[in-house]
């Protein structure tokens, strides 16, 4: 791409936290970005917002569009939407939960599917393209109980299996897990005890660094031969020389919460 023709990247779920962080990262590095989410009004750092109900499939759709007559293009999108529940952290079991927590299988996993089936006639017919979810170790361990694993675990598979769709077509598709963000829900959460925040710190990122790994991951020529994996955020950045805005590398946890499951290469149609 040219200054005057800097790539295009749609994040949504980018009012805060993860996906406000990779838009500002995107940002910094000179792409176009759109930010969705229910309640975006200034994203900041010269992201556009849009405001979308991942719900709403033909507001996903109108969003696509309106990507495609203002740009003629889409190089990546970063499926980060999801319905997250304050009572997620809650240790109770599932039945003892608000039902509401599977709203995440809807805007989290279904979402994802739709704008990814938006995003990709735009992606194939220019010949390039990458579509990154936002996914975590509760993929294949127990975290935050089985609806958040489930959603997790879905998206790891989205990416598996729409790479087999897209093979050929110069159209790439990866899972991202995640570690422990520090997002300004998390840093309130240590209000009054700076010394608790210090030491979570040391084994987290920030929300940014995952848009500077997404950033260097599109423009890896090996890229392709990545196409449908999982992969440990933190251990793409270590391939890639990319540490936190400190300048600190945060760890993988992949002794600890457990590894990506690596996909059948078995295809029945």
């Amino acid at each position: 791409m040219t200054e005057e023709q800097p790539p295009v990247a749609v994040v949504t779920g980018a009012s805060r936290g993860a996906g406000r962080g990779i838009a500002a990262a995107l940002r910094t590095a000179g792409w176009r970005v759109y930010v969705t989410g229910r309640t975006v009004t200034d994203p900041g750092d010269g992201a556009i917002p849009v405001r979308v109900d991942h719900r709403d499939d033909d507001a996903v759709g109108a969003l696509f569009e309106r990507v495609a007559n203002e740009c003629g293009r889409l190089d990546l999108l970063v499926n980060n939407a999801a319905a997250i529940h304050d009572d997620l952290t809650n240790p109770k079991p599932f039945w003892e939960k608000p039902l509401a927590l599977a709203d995440v299988l809807d805007v989290g996993l279904r979402s994802a599917y739709v704008a990814s089936w938006f995003a990709a006639p735009l992606m194939v017919e220019q010949g390039r393209g990458l579509i990154a979810f936002t996914s975590s170790p509760g993929s294949v361990c127990y975290m935050h109980g089985p609806a958040y694993g489930a959603q997790k675990a879905g998206v790891d598979k989205l990416a598996a299996d729409m790479a087999v769709d897209f093979d050929g077509s110069g159209v790439c598709t990866v899972s991202i897990w995640m570690g422990i963000l520090l997002t300004e829900k998390l840093r309130r959460a240590f209000d009054g005890h700076p010394e608790a925040l210090a030491k979570t710190a040391e084994h987290a990122e920030t929300p940014e660094f995952t848009g500077r790994v997404i950033d260097a991951l599109y423009s890896d020529p090996a890229l392709t031969g990545l196409s449908g994996q999982t992969l440990i955020g933190a251990e793409l950045a270590t391939r890639y020389g990319i540490a936190d805005q400190d300048g600190r590398q945060p760890p993988s946890h992949r002794d600890v919460l457990g590894a990506p499951r690596t996909p059948s290469s078995v295809v029945v149609r």
